[in-house]
Order: C-alpha cells, then sequence, then structure tokens
C-alpha cells in the first residue's frame, strides 16, 4: 500500500534480473468515465494491515504456482485524479508465458482479496463508492 505516487522505475528495476528473460508488469490508473459517468478522482481506502498481509499471501501463491524469478505489486490509498497510477504489478520469469500468466493471476487476486475500496468522485461533484473486489 502506498499513500504517495509510486516509483515504477524503482519497482521495475527489481524485476531486472539475470536470469529472467521475460517480464511483465500491469499498470492500473484511474480513468475519466465508469459506467458511461464522468469521473474527476477515485478515493482509494484499504484496511493496511489485512491488505499488506493478503498481498504477500497472493505474491507468494503466485511464486509457487508459477515458474517465476520475483513479484511486487503496490496499491495506491487516497485520493488520485484521472491519470494516476493506482495499482502496479510486475513478475519476472525465466520465460514470458510464466510473466504473463503470473502477472495475470496476481491482478486477479488483487482484485478479488485484498480490502481496497473506492470513492468515486464524478464530475458533476456526487461521490459514489462502488465495488472494488468480491470475496
Amino acid at each position: 500500500m502506498a499513500d504517495a505516487p509510486v516509483d515504477i522505475s524503482a519497482l521495475r528495476r527489481m524485476l531486472l534480473l539475470p536470469e529472467a528473460g521475460g517480464v511483465c508488469s500491469f499498470e492500473g490508473r484511474v480513468r475519466q468515465t465508469n459506467e458511461g459517468r464522468a469521473i474527476s478522482g477515485i478515493d482509494y481506502s484499504a484496511f493496511g494491515p489485512l491488505a499488506l498481509t493478503e498481498g504477500q499471501v497472493i505474491l507468494m501463491d503466485a511464486k509457487q504456482h508459477f515458474a517465476i524469478r520475483h513479484a511486487t505489486a503496490t496499491h495506491r490509498t487516497g485520493y488520485l485524479p484521472v491519470g494516476e497510477t493506482a495499482v502496479w504489478i510486475g513478475v519476472s520469469a525465466a520465460h514470458r508465458d510464466a510473466a504473463f500468466n503470473a502477472c495475470r493471476y496476481i491482478t486477479d487476486e488483487i482484485r478479488q482479496h485484498v480490502p481496497v475500496w473506492k470513492n468515486e468522485h464524478y464530475a458533476n461533484g456526487v461521490t459514489g463508492w462502488v465495488p472494488c473486489h468480491t470475496l
């Protein structure tokens, strides 16, 4: 979890291992619309201790199920305007298939299991809580 902009370059450098021929990452950004409504930003909230624990479990599971060398992920909290990075996931592996598959797995598992909530701020000044995950 991070309450300030994420240094994606530093996270990516952690993945550049000599034994890793495949590096895959996913960057989720705040978009300007959701379900036809104009958005000015999103306020992300999380239960920090549980989010960190669940995130570590997901990364460990990925390492056990896929032939990867390293994996890392971070999710922002606080208010993020349109265009800001909300979540970043990166994986390195000897081969691309493992990197792609593990990155997708981690992305989906974070969405399903990490306690993060989002309150969308609409361009008309109204806000609304929307599902960020399902348990």
